[in-house]
């Protein structure tokens, strides 16, 4: 079963689709997400194929790559020029927590024993 961040229904759906205009972005994501979760590893697929997949047309595949590569949403490793990509779906959204260092308390009266 495919387990989504709620993320991606509540704010990635309508920014895609709303804001971008761009349904098959949000289609194409869906789809890599689901075959990343399946397979365990990224997805090597060509543009055809995806845009198969997906129910859309190759340009429209392409063009959907493309704009989530520019978000961030994608990331994508060839081999070779030629090679089928491999797509890896990012989540911007779910950083790792950095713990902060504690800062040193900052002394306003300048250098110790002067005042």
């Amino acid at each position: 079963m495919l387990k989504l961040d709620e993320y991606v229904v509540d704010v990635l759906m309508r920014d895609l689709v709303g804001h971008d205009r761009r349904p098959v972005c949000f289609l194409v994501y869906l789809w890599l997400t689901a075959e990343e979760q399946r397979s365990g590893k990224a997805v090597q697929i060509s543009y055809q194929e995806l845009a198969e997949s997906v129910g859309v047309s190759k340009s429209s595949a392409q063009s959907a790559v493309g704009w989530l590569v520019r978000r961030k949403l994608l990331s994508v490793n060839k081999q070779t020029v030629t090679a089928t990509p491999k797509y890896a779906v990012q989540r911007p959204w779910k950083r790792e927590e950095v713990s902060e260092k504690p800062r040193k308390p900052v002394n306003r009266d300048g250098p110790e024993g002067v005042r």
